[in-house]
């Protein structure tokens, strides 16, 4: 999972976790994973100072949530959850 507001992560995260141990799965997580940061640095005027700059960073949270022996059942209501906006979502089976 992947989000720029960690407070919809881990309401998004807690609503598939307590989805998960409802339907009976064994659940690890949430992880919390390292948060990608990306800093932009642009001129602050358009013309001969150099030193004047402004700063801009967007931060990316990430946790891992892991579904051990899901059943149809588990995903199937995972499929109709409806998360809070913003909140990106990969999975993965193994």
């Amino acid at each position: 999972m992947e989000a720029y507001d960690h407070a919809i992560l881990d309401q998004g995260a807690q609503e598939i976790v307590d989805t998960a141990k409802r339907t009976h799965s064994e659940v690890h997580g949430p992880i919390p994973l390292p948060t990608r940061i990306e800093r932009y640095t642009v001129l602050s005027g358009p013309h001969v100072d150099k030193k004047a700059r402004h700063q801009f960073e967007i931060r990316t949270h990430k946790r891992l949530i892991d579904i051990l022996e899901a059943t149809p059942r588990t995903i199937e209501a995972l499929n109709k959850l409806s998360l809070p906006a913003g909140v990106d979502i990969k999975i993965k089976q193994r």
